[in-house]
């Protein structure tokens, strides 16, 4: 009984545990104490800012596991609010009940191939679309539990297809151009693909390699015309139908939902990556609501927000977005197709959210400064005061005067529409001056985001209130993550000024593991469920992660020099000129080469203004 607590000692703690909530009023301060947070389990982790540390059971047994302040005890698995939804057929159920009549997918093209003004289809209405396409393909006979490929880009019959999917234990396969026709058909082959729904556009391609796609039996054409639909040999096995009729025979024929579990798989992703053939990304149901938990916990939307979506269907960071707005409420319009037109949607559906990449945000960056810089003059020097001012209160936490929004800023809002009030940036890092320039001149909040198609998307995102450039924020509250030393590479946790490592991932956003390749999957999770994403990371101050390398994207050249391209590339792409950069060397050679994607828009006006004194040709 010795080292038993007595009665006296437990009541002095609970009394001190009692005191430390409390922030002591100044001396010369009349009012009461006022409560403040202090997690009672205080021993069980360390608070840094934004993120708290906590201790693993290792050899070295170094508090080095972060996680969100939000989250220090238990990681989020569900909505806080709706614990009851465990699948993505349970999230759309109650959004199509919740906000029936609300607006949900728009689209500016017409029957015609002509576009206008944006068109809705309520969340009902999409509900009733879902039963009938899901219906449809029971009645053509395609099993509970087969893959069905999505082969076109962004438009509201993939939302559709894919709620049709859920609803029904179907698991979507994304297909896209971009991995080229022998990926496609690897995919198809690979994942055993059942039934394919594209467009004219790529159903030609799907017909010309009909023969090495066994698995399929039924392609349907969304946007096809019932009599031009081709009609195949009955010994081909496959059926092609257009959407709407696939539609109308659901309607004839409406049958129940086959709701999946949590634990069932929702989507094969597969991802290009650098060699060899694609690798499919398990994800589940529980995977998406887990990740989907964790954003709503720091990042909220409403039904009066607008979401535009062009960032490919086919890959993750979209995918979470639309699983985001279906838990919110939120109307997603779509763009008409063409990268070149975004900027004519925007301002046609005036978006109050958008999620893009810095590709693009670079190409805003350098438009308005190179205009700003053209102008000369007044409005140059009008610019540079209202950029300087408004830097300069939101650096000391101030707001800024709405004086200069009035005379300049509010002109490049209307860039986007004009009402955008959330910007977000994922995908690859964004120049933390090209960060600050969205922060200045279009104001609201301002997210940058990492993430990997085997964490469900986010892994980490800037917290709200954060001003500080240059880093990726805190974790997800729906996983906790630790940086492993990489000798080979000289990064340690022991590195001053900041522990340094390969970033690795847990939590319930992990993937399942890479579809009939355990190997890979071996290779990337270890026993205890630690996921190696392969990039390099440190902790900044606060509990903020700083991505800083690649653990595999370096090579040595012939004279023994140690070469990370992609820093020499993010260099290059800082050129106005240069759209995209590709470095490449090996052992063998003493230098090395680069493959240079020009920026057009850009070179076609440089020309100009020289007079056209300079020749070149576009492959």
């Amino acid at each position: 009984m010795d080292s038993a607590m007595t009665a006296p000692d437990t009541a002095q703690r609970r009394i001190k545990a009692i005191h430390s909530h409390l922030i002591t009023a100044a001396a010369h301060d009349d009012s009461p104490p006022q409560l403040r947070h202090n997690p009672t389990a205080g021993e069980f982790f360390s608070e840094q800012g934004y993120s708290v540390v906590l201790p693993e059971k290792l050899q070295t047994g170094k508090w080095n596991v972060y996680r969100s302040a939000r989250t220090p005890l238990k990681l989020v698995s569900r909505f806080p609010d709706h614990p009851e939804i465990g699948t993505l057929h349970d999230n759309f159920a109650r959004s199509v009940e919740t906000f029936r009549d609300y607006k949900y997918l728009g689209t500016r093209i017409r029957v015609d191939g002509t576009i206008g003004d944006y068109k809705w289809m309520t969340f009902g209405e999409a509900g009733t679309a879902r039963t009938e396409i899901g219906s449809g393909l029971i009645y053509h006979g395609i099993p509970k539990g087969s893959t069905i490929g999505i082969y076109f880009i962004n438009r509201p019959e993939w939302m559709i297809v894919d709620h049709a999917c859920s609803a029904y234990s179907y698991i979507s396969v994304p297909l896209y151009d971009t991995l080229g026709p022998d990926a496609v058909k690897y995919i198809v082959n690979h994942a055993v693909v059942h039934a394919i729904f594209c467009v004219p556009q790529t159903l030609n391609m799907l017909l010309s390699f009909l023969s090495e796609i066994p698995s399929a039996r039924l392609i349907v054409v969304v946007g096809g015309i019932d009599d031009q639909m081709p009609s195949l040999p009955s010994s081909t096995g496959v059926q092609v139908v257009t959407y709407s009729k696939l539609l109308s025979q659901g309607r004839s024929s409406l049958q129940p939902f086959h709701p999946p579990k949590p634990e069932n798989i929702a989507t094969i992703c597969y991802t290009s990556g650098t060699t060899g053939t694609p690798k499919g990304v398990v994800l589940t149901h529980g995977n998406f609501i887990a990740s989907v938990a964790g954003i709503s916990l720091s990042t909220s939307y409403s039904t009066s927000d607008i979401f535009i979506s062009y960032l490919p269907l086919a890959h993750i960071y979209e995918r979470v977005n639309q699983v985001m707005t279906v838990y919110c409420g939120v109307a997603v319009g779509f763009y008409q197709g063409d990268n070149m037109k975004l900027m004519d949607d925007m301002a046609a559906l005036r978006p109050t959210i958008f999620c893009s990449v810095p590709r693009l945000y670079n190409r805003i960056y350098a438009g308005i400064m190179n205009a700003v810089k053209a102008s000369g003059g007044l409005r140059e020097r009008l610019f540079n005061a209202a950029y300087n001012a408004k830097k300069q209160a939101l650096l000391n936490g101030k707001n800024p005067s709405p004086m200069w929004d009035r005379l300049v800023f509010n002109k490049i809002k209307d860039r986007l529409g004009g009402r955008v009030r959330l910007i977000v940036s994922g995908a690859s890092p964004l120049s933390p001056d090209v960060l600050e320039f969205l922060r200045i001149c279009f104001g609201g909040r301002i997210i940058e985001g990492y993430g990997m198609t085997e964490t469900t998307s986010p892994i980490s995102s800037m917290d709200e209130g954060d001003n500080l450039n240059g880093h990726v924020g805190s974790p997800s509250p729906a996983c906790e993550v630790k940086l492993v030393d990489v000798p080979e590479m000289n990064y340690t946790s022991d590195d001053k000024p900041y522990p340094r490592g390969e970033i690795c991932i847990r939590g319930p956003i992990v993937f399942q593991g890479y579809y009939k390749d355990e190997e890979q999957t071996r290779e990337v999770i270890n026993e205890d469920g630690w996921f190696h994403s392969g990039d390099i990371g440190l902790w900044l101050p606060g509990g903020r992660l700083k991505i800083i390398d690649r653990k595999k994207n370096i090579f040595k050249l012939a004279q023994g020099e140690y070469i990370a391209p992609e820093k020499i590339e993010n260099v290059y792409a800082k050129c106005k000129f240069i759209a995209q950069c590709f470095v490449y060397g090996d052992s063998l050679n003493s230098s090395l080469v680069a493959v240079v994607s020009v920026d057009h828009d850009v070179l076609k006006a440089w020309a100009a203004s020289e007079g056209n004194k300079v020749a070149f040709a576009f492959y």
